[in-house]
């Protein structure tokens, strides 16, 4: 590397690490100073019979954004109005329920201080975000949040960088705060997200996808080796479970287990399955999340897992490759 290229290296880390330290003092300023003004920020939205619409213009509207999206998907219904759009008709979108909450750096947007005193008239509420205390936004708002930073990462201090990080941040404290009141767990997240990976994997149960019925290998305990065998070609899981006289899986007979009888055995003809079975299989109940399904197959170094009720009675079984077409995994 030249000098030159060098030197230009040298640069770019110092400029990074210059901005990264500048918001980070940002976001460790907020949190000293957070107080009462907090708290009844997330007592509005808690108290909110309505939605909770978010709403900014520029660079703080790309944050108000988020934050709408980030408080929709935690249990806090809520979406993203466009300052400039309000003013001409949008705000019709905005019900005497609702909540706003508004965001500028200055405390002076006109199209946010025209939108006050729009919602004001039907009782909406309203939350301020801003970096001045003393705006009109700040004096008009029912609760003002100070996001101010004692400079932004621009070396001009023009960019809003420190302070759109701060609004950011301050959302999604905001948003986990209203998450943790209202008890939000995986499966009201899984319900938010349910066509995506986190929603296969919170909310697909052990029964959606696992086999059942004459599509599950089984024999008595009676059988002969080759029944079984015989069995595991037909139905291709590459194991059988072996059952009592009351349908409960005592054992389970793989093709692995195949090999370590040959080895053992030798002539295998004559035995049943009971003498080369595995017995007291693991299983797992047809309710579980079929993500715990894997995990247990996983640390096991399992290809398949038997599906049992709470007496042992056989109900499916899983195979790996089940759960990989379901996309759990």
């Amino acid at each position: 590397m030249s000098t030159s290229s060098q030197d230009k290296s040298t640069a770019a880390l110092a400029s990074a690490r210059q901005t990264l330290q500048i918001e980070a003092d940002a976001l460790v300023s907020l949190r000293e100073r957070l107080g009462q003004e907090f708290a009844d920020a997330v007592g509005l939205m808690l108290d909110c019979r309505g939605r909770i619409v978010v709403c900014g213009l520029g660079k703080t509207g790309h944050v108000a954004r988020k934050i709408a999206a980030t408080l929709a998907s935690t249990g806090s219904p809520s979406f993203f109005l466009h300052a400039a759009e309000a003013i001409h008709g949008d705000l019709g979108m905005v019900g005497a329920e609702d909540l706003l909450i508004a965001l500028s750096y200055s405390g002076i947007s006109p199209e946010l201080l025209t939108i006050l005193s729009s919602v004001h008239r039907i009782g909406v509420r309203v939350i301020a975000i801003t970096g001045n205390p003393q705006s009109e936004l700040a004096r008009l708002a029912d609760v003002h949040i100070d996001a101010s930073v004692a400079q932004e990462a621009c070396p001009l201090n023009l960019a809003p960088t420190a302070s759109t990080t701060v609004a950011l941040a301050l959302g999604d404290a905001l948003a986990v705060a209203c998450l943790q009141a209202r008890g939000f767990g995986p499966d009201d997240f899984a319900r938010s997200h349910p066509g995506g990976t986190l929603g296969r994997r919170l909310l697909t149960r052990v029964a959606d996808i696992m086999r059942r019925d004459a599509s599950v290998p089984t024999v008595p305990e009676a059988a002969t080796i080759f029944e079984a065998l015989e069995e595991i070609s037909r139905k291709g899981m590459g194991m059988t479970a072996v059952l009592d006289s009351q349908g409960r899986a005592i054992g389970i007979f793989t093709d692995g287990d195949l090999r370590r009888l040959i080895e053992r055995r030798g002539d295998i003809r004559g035995l049943t399955i009971a003498e080369g079975m595995s017995r007291n299989p693991r299983h797992i109940a047809a309710d579980a999340l079929a993500v715990d399904a894997a995990l247990t197959m996983d640390n096991g170094r399992l290809n398949q897992m038997l599906v049992a009720d709470s007496q042992g009675r056989l109900i499916g079984a899983l195979h790996m490759h089940d759960l990989m077409a379901a996309k759990v995994i």
